[in-house]
């Protein structure tokens, strides 16, 4: 039987690095290629964008539907005209979506086709992960 206090000193020593650095070289360059801390906060801000379901929904609607008003988009997502219209105001402060408007009548439609590429990439990428699944069958809990 073993004692956790073993245990723990065990899962320490295999977390961290007994060393600062084994490969400076590599460390340089990555260091070299990391974005700076503005673009790092972009990119947070961007990611943040499709972190909501709903936000989500609208974009994927955007993205098959083409240009919609909020009514359109609404119905077709299930959801509150308001609780769109909120959306569709931080979408389009952070410029992932553009308005066009008509009279009274306002049409949002995608600012340009990174965000398709971004939800297209990441779709693919689940559709990878469920094939695989598929194909190993369901994780084995006793393999923890």
């Amino acid at each position: 039987m073993s004692n956790r206090a073993d245990d723990a000193a065990v899962a320490t020593s295999l977390d961290g690095c007994d060393v600062r650095m084994v490969d400076p070289e590599r460390v340089a360059m990555v260091r070299a290629a990391m974005p700076g801390g503005e673009v790092v906060e972009d990119l947070v801000e961007v990611f943040s964008l499709l972190a909501d379901p709903g936000r989500v929904r609208i974009i994927t609607a955007l993205l098959e539907g083409g240009e919609m008003c909020v009514c359109d988009l609404a119905a077709a997502c299930a959801s509150r005209e308001s609780a769109v219209s909120h959306a569709l105001r931080l979408l389009r402060a952070n410029r992932v979506v553009t308005v066009r408007r008509t009279g009274r009548m306002a049409y949002y439609r995608l600012a340009d086709s990174h965000v398709r590429l971004l939800l297209d990439l990441a779709l693919t990428h689940f559709g990878h992960e469920d094939a695989q699944t598929a194909r190993k069958g369901p994780p084995d809990p006793e393999a923890r």
